[in-house]
C-alpha cells in the first residue's frame, strides 16, 4: 500500500506528464527560478547520495571537525 504522500505525488506526476511539452517546460522553468526549490533539490540529492553511509553521533562529528580545522 502506498502512502498518502506517494499517492499525491503520483497524481501530480501523471498530470505533469500529460501536459504538452511547452507547458512542461514552463513548469520546469518556474521550479528552476525558485531558489528555495533548488536548495531543496540539492539537500535531497546529498541525502540520497549519503544514505548508505553509517551514522555517527553529533558530538563525534563536531570533535572530528574541530580536529580537521586546527
Amino acid at each position: 500500500m502506498i502512502s498518502t504522500n506517494e499517492a499525491i505525488a503520483e497524481v501530480y506526476w501523471t498530470a505533469f506528464q500529460a501536459l504538452p511539452k511547452r507547458e512542461r517546460e514552463a513548469v520546469i522553468n518556474r521550479f528552476l527560478e525558485s531558489s528555495q526549490f533548488m536548495e531543496d533539490v540539492m539537500d535531497l540529492t546529498i541525502i540520497k547520495e549519503r544514505q548508505t553511509e553509517s551514522s555517527r553521533p553529533l558530538k563525534v562529528y563536531i570533535a572530528e571537525n574541530k580536529r580537521k580545522n586546527r
